[in-house]
């Protein structure tokens, strides 16, 4: 992902690779329709990461952080350190 388009398009896959709708994922995530809507088209302009992150939380999705290029994500390395230093 490169830009906030390809953000708005992740969320509008991740829901409808879910089986909702604007409205039920709007329902669990607890916020308007409208605003899955604007989430989705970028209506705005603008996205909200605290929404994105209950929007794809409600989808089934974990939102996390990958260094280009590499498969394994920040929680992973983290992990991966703490794991050695108990060593």
């Amino acid at each position: 992902m490169s830009n906030l388009a390809d953000v708005a398009e992740l969320t509008r896959r991740a829901r409808k690779e879910a089986g909702l709708t604007q409205e039920e994922l709007a329902s669990r995530a607890g916020v308007a329709r409208s605003t899955v809507a604007r989430m989705e088209t970028l209506a705005r302009g603008d996205m909200s990461v605290a929404v994105l992150v209950r929007l794809l939380e409600a989808a089934g999705y974990d939102l996390k952080a990958v260094k280009h290029g590499h498969g394994r994500t920040l929680e992973d390395i983290l992990a991966e350190e703490r794991q050695g230093s108990e060593s």
